[in-house]
């Protein structure tokens, strides 16, 4: 897939004989899912026939998958959908895809690393790549003063940066 998808969910395993398969959504929601009319596993697009949401997990019965037998091939996989076909985030949320490459520097313009993960949670944690070792913060209030997106680049306050880096 390219940038015009995002990786949602990751299949879990197979849910009952019928073919349903149980995955942990990777948005803020699982009811996220919900209005998916199409998805992508492994680059081959399934219609969605039906999606349940509970919690942060989701029950999926695509077409073409039919049995168990087939939806255990779809174990561990992860599941992408259209970045067009996908809710419109609110102001101040994006999609850690967005966030993935992104350059942190400081509010006097310090570079600080590039983002290399986050780890989705309550208080969301960045990991850093910087001089080729990586450093943890934890996006409390007051971190993360901006984040541009179209330049790639989050500013952090310095100071309130070092207090919750680990």
């Amino acid at each position: 897939m390219d940038a015009s998808s995002l990786t949602v969910a990751a299949v879990l395993k197979p849910q009952g004989i019928r073919g349903e398969i149980k995955v942990k959504a990777l948005t803020d929601s699982a009811d996220d899912l919900k209005n998916l009319k199409k998805i992508f596993i492994d680059g081959e697009q399934y219609s969605v026939l039906s999606v349940r949401a509970a919690g942060e997990f989701a029950y999926l019965t695509l077409r073409g998958i039919a049995d168990r037998n087939a939806a255990e091939l779809l174990r561990g996989k992860e599941m992408q959908a259209l970045r067009s076909d996908l809710p419109q985030l609110p102001d101040g949320r994006y999609y850690i895809a967005d966030l993935t490459g992104c350059t942190v520097v400081n509010e006097r313009g310090d570079r600080l690393g590039e983002v290399i993960y986050v780890t989705p949670a309550k208080t969301d944690v960045y990991t850093l790549l910087s001089n080729g070792k990586e450093i943890n913060f934890a996006a409390a209030d007051g971190v993360i003063t901006e984040v541009d997106v179209a330049a790639k680049k989050i500013t952090v306050n310095g100071k309130r940066f070092r207090e919750v880096s680990l």
